[in-house]
């Protein structure tokens, strides 16, 4: 799995953990703020990089499968168990350095105040990214700030992607088995839309809403791009959908963009919503793969506003109507050259789905 971090978001993390370090070496010491924020980063890191999937993934799949008591008595020793192997390496560095004149005993064994410190200090930390990595950063950012408070018009660029021939695998698989499917299917999607800049903005049935604000979708062809590396890590990681589940998933996608109105809503739990025909023109655009046998649709408008990607080749489908649209819409199909294998009717192997 790769790193889901942005470099801002890096930084922001080595300095809060940092700064409680150095915070406890003053209260307790009066002193100490170079060695506090080093016993805190090699403490609390570690336990960071076990909650964001970096290290240990399948000891963090064991526990996270785990019943609730045995889940939270389990992520407590090993949170203890990073605590102070992140402490020993800390202070074996500070006394090979000469910053720490203690014994290397000393400098090695934490105390239960500082393990009780550092654990009160990535708590609250991992709850916070996990709250975000429920939301989306993007939407987390927004409710923390009220931005969608009260209804913001705005331009967007939707990415609709959808399991094809869904039908037949959930009557193949069961419920159970299907929705295990569709949640590595959706975990899977993670990557390439943060690495693109995008949101996961929500998950209807069996396809993923995903967007960008116009800007950043169109810098660089960001929002097609992701689409293509989305295709490319199921391709890569086909042999492992194959072993477990022999069936290795067909995507359809469709982009569009437009301006939409964005609020926020509800009570108990409170949501950000998108309104606007852009948004339903994404949805019956997606619609129209499986009816013109392509797998990836973008809107002549947007394909006006930004630049193919090299690798990425654009076929004229003429306007269709839509429904619900009064007006027809330019309609262009798109294939990577990695993906395309010529057939006599110049069909690519990805393109023709099963509905």
């Amino acid at each position: 799995m790769r790193w889901r971090f942005s470099t801002l978001d890096v930084i922001l993390l080595l300095l809060a953990v940092a700064g409680s370090g150095v915070a406890y070496a003053w209260v307790v010491y009066g002193d100490g703020g170079l060695i506090g924020a080093t016993y805190a980063l090699f403490m609390c890191m570690p336990i960071l990089a076990f909650e964001r999937h970096i290290i240990f993934r399948r000891l963090y799949r064991r526990i996270h499968g785990l019943p609730t008591p045995a889940f939270l008595l389990a992520s407590l020793a090993v949170y203890l168990t990073f605590g102070n192997i992140g402490y020993a390496a800390a202070g074996l560095l500070l006394h090979l350095t000469g910053l720490l004149r203690e014994s290397r005993a000393d400098a090695m064994l934490p105390s239960l105040n500082v393990l009780l410190y550092a654990l009160a200090t990535s708590g609250p930390i991992v709850f916070v990214l996990r709250v975000r990595e429920l939301l989306g950063r993007d939407v987390f950012l927004s409710l923390l700030t009220g931005r969608y408070r009260k209804p913001v018009q705005e331009e967007r660029v939707f990415l609709f992607i959808d399991l094809a021939g869904s039908t037949s695998l959930a009557e193949r698989f069961g419920d159970l088995k299907m929705q295990e499917y569709l949640g590595r299917l959706f975990a899977m999607l993670a990557d390439p839309v943060l690495r693109y800049g995008g949101s996961i903005d929500d998950y209807i049935g069996d396809a993923a809403v995903i967007s960008w604000s116009f800007d950043r979708a169109v810098a660089d062809a960001a929002c097609i791009r992701c689409v293509f590396d989305i295709l490319d890590q199921v391709e890569t990681d086909g042999h492992r959908w194959s072993k477990d589940y022999g069936e290795i998933p067909r995507l359809r996608a469709a982009l569009h963009g437009g301006t939409i109105v964005a609020a926020e809503i509800g009570v108990d739990r409170h949501k950000i919503t998108y309104f606007g025909d852009t948004v339903n023109t994404t949805s019956r655009l997606e619609g129209l793969c499986r009816t013109l046998d392509r797998q990836v649709l973008i809107s002549a408008d947007l394909a006006r506003r930004t630049r193919l990607p090299a690798f990425v080749t654009s076929e004229d489908l003429g306007e269709h109507e839509l429904k619900g649209r009064g007006q027809k819409l330019g309609v262009l199909s798109l294939c990577a050259g990695g993906l395309l294998k010529q057939t006599p009717n110049s069909v690519s192997r990805v393109a023709s789905l099963p509905s």
